[in-house]
């Protein structure tokens, strides 16, 4: 691979006028070492960058390009929708048929508000659920992460916690104090803290499949079990799709592992990689939301037409070749299983949790169910490792804390040079 002058210029001049010379701090690769790869473009399953070096990318712009980069499907769309302007602050057509296809598709939204971003849909779907059940407290878990919302930067995951910093400054103290956190798969904890602030307790949210501590898959009957607490409880249950939204399924992890929630966020894939977030649910709750009921919520640019229309692009396509699900699983089984075999060659047990088209190679041996165990995973092995499969190729998240994304544009020739690339890679750091 050549060098990486040009990304080195743009970084050292970035650095002037950006905090950290980024926009978003997981992309600074400080949990790595070394300076950020500047991207110029990507097409299909790879990704060039300022250098000109070319990638096998395996972030997927943090999920949405499920059909991988540059797809003809969205890009015509976009382009259409690019002939009649690109906002108009007033509703439109394509707000309401993308309204229709996700209810259509997720069984457990019957009502569902466009915003533009996943922090913007998890905020907001706690200030719905605080207002309609009139309580104050939330429950969110360890290692999960919702957004920079100030409620959910309580023992947060993903980028938090690859910066060292999971309980920012600039939380209130009152806001903290609301924030109750648990341990993911544990529902004993969950039911000790409904327990201890009973009455008390507006909502509880949850990844249910974590992707910010790593991929982190749920325990059989755990979300059946947050879900019969909740309802004992009168607590609004909260899944944040906004990675597993249909990436998992068509209706998502909710589909799945068949557990409704009451209200679900979702982003990512819905924007075709446009910035897009929407929430949803239950009829009664979400008739709570302005205009109209009392929690007041909007948003300029929400339900933009450019993002509706890539949005309806994508969803359309999902929904009507469910096989795409069935190709992306093989994949991700076949990658697990073969970096498996390739480890345990080289004298190693590491862990790999997959679900779908969702990864994450963990540097132990132990088994990874919560944010806990995930931080016993050597990230100064990780960090090595990553830097080994930039030069060799491979793009991977930028940390030990986040799940890789595959995408339908991966051909079996992407996947075996993945596999050599990781052959090498590992067994040179390993001697």
């Amino acid at each position: 691979m050549n060098e990486l002058r040009r990304s080195k210029e743009l970084f050292e001049k970035a650095q002037h006028v950006i905090p950290g010379g980024v926009n978003s701090p997981v992309r600074a690769f400080k949990a790595v070492g070394g300076d950020p790869v500047f991207v110029k473009s990507a097409k299909g399953a790879y990704m060039y960058d300022e250098d000109n070096n070319r990638y096998i990318e395996l972030i997927n712009s943090w999920g949405p390009m499920i059909l991988g980069h540059g797809n003809e499907l969205i890009e015509e769309a976009v382009a259409e929708a690019l002939k009649s302007s690109l906002s108009f602050g007033a509703p439109t057509a394509k707000e309401v048929d993308m309204a229709e296809l996700i209810t259509s598709m997720v069984p457990s939204i019957e009502k569902v508000r466009m915003v533009n971003s996943g922090t913007e849909a998890t905020m907001s779907a706690i200030r719905v659920a605080r207002g309609y059940t009139g309580k104050d407290k939330i429950v969110k878990f360890e290692g999960c992460y919702h957004g920079h919302g100030d409620s959910f930067l309580i023992a947060a995951g993903s980028g938090a916690a690859t910066m060292g910093t999971p309980n920012s400054p600039g939380v209130t103290k009152g806001t903290a104090k609301d924030t109750l956190t648990a341990p993911f798969n544990d529902l004993a904890a969950v039911e000790a803290i409904v327990a201890q602030n009973a009455g008390e307790i507006a909502a509880l949210i949850v990844e249910p499949v974590a992707g910010n501590m790593g991929c982190v898959l749920p325990k059989e009957g755990y979300l059946q079990g947050l879900r019969n607490i909740c309802d004992k409880e009168g607590i609004v249950l909260i899944f944040d799709e906004v990675m597993t939204g249909f990436r998992l399924s068509r209706s998502g992890a909710q589909g799945v592992y068949g557990v409704k929630p009451d209200l679900t966020t979702l982003g990512k894939i819905i924007g075709g990689g446009m910035p897009v977030g929407a929430y949803g649910g239950k009829k009664e709750i979400m008739d709570y939301v302005s205009p109209q009921g009392p929690v007041y919520q909007a948003g300029t640019l929400s339900g933009n037409p450019i993002a509706m229309s890539a949005g309806l692009a994508i969803l359309t396509y999902l929904n009507e070749n469910p096989e795409v699900y069935d190709q992306i699983e093989s994949s991700g089984k076949y990658l697990a299983k073969e970096l498996s075999s390739i480890n345990t060659a080289l004298g190693k047990n590491y862990t790999i949790n997959q679900i779908g088209s969702m990864i994450s190679l963990f540097f132990t041996e132990e088994p990874i169910h919560d944010f806990e165990s995930a931080k016993g995973a050597d990230t100064v092995m990780f960090g090595k490792y990553f830097q080994g499969m930039l030069a060799e190729g491979v793009y991977l998240p930028p940390a030990q804390f986040e799940s890789w994304f595959l995408s339908t544009a991966l051909s079996t020739v992407d996947l075996e040079e993945i596999l050599t690339a990781h052959k090498k890679v590992l067994g040179k750091i390993l001697t």
